[in-house]
């Protein structure tokens, strides 16, 4: 081993030591060894927390994975800054190979150190069984999630970055050069991988954690991954991806992608998809159904008025802040101090000032709105996308509109979701459920502080430009004019951070499921009844028509798309919508839509959005561009960072990243 080598290998081995000792809370001595930090049950927890610690941080204002693709749309003041929120800055075109946003390999740009992480469970693999005082199935259970949770990081690096290297294992500085500095694996070889290592991991996990581990792994959560992790491996990006990268080689000269597809992926994928519905299933998970008292008194009187949409109003609004509810197959709580998560962010800021705190601006951000699109991105109540449905005029869209009055019997379906007589924008009338219950639109109702918030997003209202919260108030605004309040619960306030609702942020739900399942069958077997089934369990929940009832209506679908549901390309789009929508700000989008190579299409759109300082509707409902966006070839895998490459020769760059031109 030359010293360069040698000197690299001990600065890991130092840097690890470190980081033990960092989530031990122990500056080390001359008189601590390793196998000090695995004394007893107390400090191997400790370290299995540490273990934990790097899983993403999806709960970030500044940093969740779910800031990419096209949903969200930040401040004003920040549509040039590429940093601010690094997911963001990508969508943007600032991704580089010199210090990468969001980049998981070595810890930079927001994300975690994924090898570090990876190491992190090594050591605690290879130490565990010192630990005194635990169970041999505690014990079991504490390896079990370590596997997992490696198998876990191993593929978020594979999804962002495409082939990596495999950390199977520590390594000794005595050890051949392919091990102290190797090589990135083909893609099958990643995938091989980290499915053994899940199918490890799963027979000693247990079937549901304890209500006291809430957030931590169980049977559950492993083969909902797996599923999920099938699907990637069998969707057109990573199965036959001649078109990207067929000239993508190793050093051998063998493509590091596979370059035909292969549908026995989809089949597999189907059986991981199957396995994990029918375990979580089994195993008290099922689609959430809201079925408390609402949060204000005034939503208890419209529940009696108009309780059929109130009721499918409230599920789909609460399938996220409803904490550890039981669609919930895996989530993940974030630190909510210092402002640094989706909820505050998106929260709007009260100017009610019968509310002692009502000039406190602590713990509402009032900023992270939602991009134009996905205005036009929900269904029409009927079920159908506005380009489908007859019944929605395309042409009159942004014309101005007045709802109806109270006392108006077509008011009476919409009471609690639309105000009466109210000026807004014939975009917002005759939407789905999802549409005013995971956004905040003007004419609608915003949900937070125990009761019920008539929105309109203009100057001096909720949601709005507030001139008399000082100088946060002018700018901290939803720039587009458009909130999101999926993430915000109806009981969380303002004046502490503290009086946020907590609940755990989804890493996968059920419905998640469902709609993978009904991918999977599609693109095995074409349109049937059983994936109609699988996309109707999430319809009817938001209270829209079953999806062959809705695209075979001769008087709602032009005959351009009548009977759409039938192809088995025009059905893939159809779930993909589903998906997009369902999920929506989830983190789902921008990973579907490069599963099926569409990223450069659907992210070189500029984000657009209404005039949010427009005083009147008739100056607020004007649509223009905020902010450009690029998203290129290269964007679609990560690039490896510069340092790493001048100290590995053996690794090969991405492709359309500086270094990728190496043989």
């Amino acid at each position: 081993m030359n010293i360069m080598r040698k000197w690299i290998y001990i600065l890991g081995v130092v840097t690890a030591l470190s980081a033990c000792s960092d989530y031990l809370n122990i500056v080390p001595d001359n008189t601590v060894t390793l196998e000090d930090y695995f004394t007893n049950r107390e400090m191997a927890y400790n370290a299995l927390a540490k273990v934990y610690s790097y899983l993403p941080p999806i709960h970030s204002a500044y940093n969740s994975t779910f800031l990419l693709g096209d949903e969200w749309m930040s401040r004003e003041e920040d549509k040039n800054d590429l940093w601010r929120q690094p997911p963001m800055g990508i969508m943007m075109g600032g991704q580089n190979n010199s210090n990468p946003m969001y980049g998981l390999w070595t810890g930079s740009g927001g994300a975690p150190h994924l090898y570090k992480a990876i190491r992190t469970c090594n050591t605690f693999l290879d130490n565990i069984s010192l630990a005194t005082n635990m169970s041999g199935t505690e014990m079991r259970d504490w390896i079990a999630q370590v596997k997992f949770l490696k198998a876990y990081y191993h593929y978020q690096l594979v999804e962002y970055y495409g082939p990596i290297v495999i950390v199977d294992r520590s390594v000794n500085v005595d050890e051949p050069d392919e091990q102290i500095l190797p090589k990135r694996r083909k893609i099958e070889d990643c995938f091989n991988y980290i499915i053994k290592l899940i199918d490890e991991a799963i027979p000693d996990l247990q079937d549901r954690v304890s209500d006291i581990n809430l957030g931590m792994v169980d049977k559950r959560a492993a083969l909902a991954i797996k599923a999920r992790i099938m699907l990637l491996r069998a969707s057109p990006f990573f199965n036959g991806n001649r078109e990207y990268y067929g000239d993508f080689l190793d050093f051998d000269g063998q493509p590091f992608f596979p370059l035909d597809e292969n549908i026995q992926k989809w089949k597999d994928a189907l059986d991981a998809v199957n396995t994990a519905i029918t375990f979580c299933e089994n195993n008290f998970v099922e689609l959430y159904r809201f079925t408390g008292i609402p949060f204000s008194k005034e939503d208890e009187a419209l529940l009696k008025q108009n309780p059929e949409n109130m009721q499918n109003y409230y599920s789909v609004k609460m399938v996220i802040p409803d904490p550890w509810n039981q669609e919930l197959i895996w989530g993940r709580v974030g630190d909510r101090y210092g402002g640094d998560f989706l909820q505050y962010a998106s929260a709007i800021r009260t100017i009610n000032e019968n509310d002692p705190d009502w000039q406190n601006t602590w713990g509402v951000g009032n900023w992270l709105g939602a991009n134009y699109s996905m205005l036009e991105r929900y269904y029409t109540q009927n079920g159908l996308p506005l380009d489908v449905d007859m019944t929605f005029s395309q042409s009159d869209k942004y014309e101005l509109f007045a709802t109806p009055d109270a006392s108006d019997a077509s008011y009476k379906p919409w009471a609690g979701i639309l105000q009466p007589d109210v000026r807004t924008v014939s975009l917002y009338l005759g939407r789905e459920m999802r549409f005013y219950a995971n956004l905040g639109v003007t004419g609608g109702y915003w949900r937070q502080y125990q009761r019920i918030m008539p929105t309109m997003m203009l100057p001096g209202t909720d949601g709005g430009i507030s001139f008399s919260h000082g100088g946060t108030g002018e700018i901290d605004y939803f720039w587009t004019g458009i909130g999101v309040q999926k993430f915000v619960h109806p009981e969380s306030t303002n004046g502490f951070y503290q009086r946020m609702i907590t609940f755990p942020y989804p890493v996968i739900r059920l419905a998640d499921l469902y709609l993978m399942k009904a991918e999977i069958l599609n693109e095995i077997e074409g349109p049937n009844q059983a994936v109609y089934d699988e996309l109707n369990k999430i319809r009817r929940r938001a209270g829209i028509p079953d999806v062959e009832d809705a695209w075979s209506n001769p008087v709602l679908v032009s005959s351009n798309y009548i009977n759409s549901h039938k192809d088995k390309n025009k059905l893939r789009e159809i779930i993909l919508r589903e998906r997009s929508i369902e999920l929506a700000f989830e983190g789902a989008r921008f990973f579907d839509m490069r599963r099926y190579k569409r990223a450069m299409r659907e992210f070189n759109q500029s984000t657009m959005g209404w005039n949010g300082k427009g005083s009147t509707a008739g100056r607020f409902f004007v649509l223009s561009i905020k902010q450009r966006r690029s998203f290129q070839m290269r964007d679609n895998l990560w690039p490896i960072p510069l340092s790493e490459m001048n100290i590995n020769s053996n690794l090969k760059q991405n492709p359309g990243w500086p270094g990728s031109e190496k043989k």
